[in-house]
């Protein structure tokens, strides 16, 4: 048998922090490819192009919002009509949240997003609207005096997070469900310091809780205390005074 090691070292290519050996070693340099103007642009659409996007984003909304005072994220739905209970009671909870102190955060969307943030507007407060990317655009509502738009719906939950002290949920679809998990799950694993989380309308949130309480906790799937983790209210004034309270305000 020969001595491998009279065989010398792989074939290699270093590439940053990246090594390549045998046949996956690509032709030329980093820097021949960065600085060729010929070939197709099917690079931006690579992951690593995807990575500096990504990022861009995080930027982009953490200087958006890092000046913003103590804020409340404010969910629900898009479809949401304007002067219907549901939507009034999103202007009232925007104006309440203004007066005890807070911005509003929302997604920035139309429906019961646009009614926390009009009140929030019409309370000369600061209405701020973090928006995302669909195939059905939807556009900020009019009343965002600080918007973002995302293409990434996890760096916009990043930022419903990271810039507020709580979360006020009214009635929603599968987005608004998708958000209130993200965030009970944050707060039942510690992953954030525990912040209030309150669902508005006791009879639209009613079969949720009665679900979560007589299946899921009754089959061990959760415990009995992450009940706790929400409230759930129909009043405007106590949703802003739990609110409130567990950060105390």
């Amino acid at each position: 048998m020969g001595n491998p090691e009279a065989q010398g070292p792989p074939e290699e290519q270093r590439l940053g922090p990246v090594v390549r050996r045998r046949d996956q070693i690509t032709p030329g340099t980093t820097d021949q490819r960065l600085l060729d103007t010929e070939g197709d642009a099917e690079w931006v659409h690579t992951d690593p192009w995807r990575v500096m996007r990504i990022q861009s984003e995080f930027v982009e909304g953490f200087g958006a919002l890092a000046e913003l005072p103590s804020a409340i994220s404010v969910f629900g739905s898009a479809r949401t009509l304007p002067g219907s209970a549901e939507y009034e009671a999103g202007v009232r909870l925007g104006k309440a949240l203004v007066d005890a102190g807070f911005a509003v955060i929302t997604g920035g969307g139309p429906g019961a997003m646009e009614a926390a943030n009009r009140g929030a507007r019409e309370a000369k407060g600061i209405s701020v609207g973090l928006g995302i990317e669909l195939p059905f655009e939807q556009g900020l509502n009019p009343h965002v005096d600080i918007g973002v738009n995302f293409r990434y719906f996890f760096v916009r939950k990043t930022m419903f997070v990271k810039y507020a002290q709580g979360f006020v949920v009214l009635p929603g679809g599968l987005g608004t469900l998708d958000e209130l998990f993200e965030a009970l799950t944050l707060v039942q694993t510690r992953k954030v310091t525990r912040f209030p989380i309150v669902l508005f309308g006791t009879a639209y949130w009613g079969g949720l809780v009665d679900w979560l309480r007589d299946t899921v906790v009754a089959q061990g799937k959760a415990s009995q205390k992450d009940l706790m983790l929400f409230h759930v209210t129909d009043e405007v004034e106590e949703a802003v005074a739990l609110v409130t309270k567990e950060v105390g305000r």
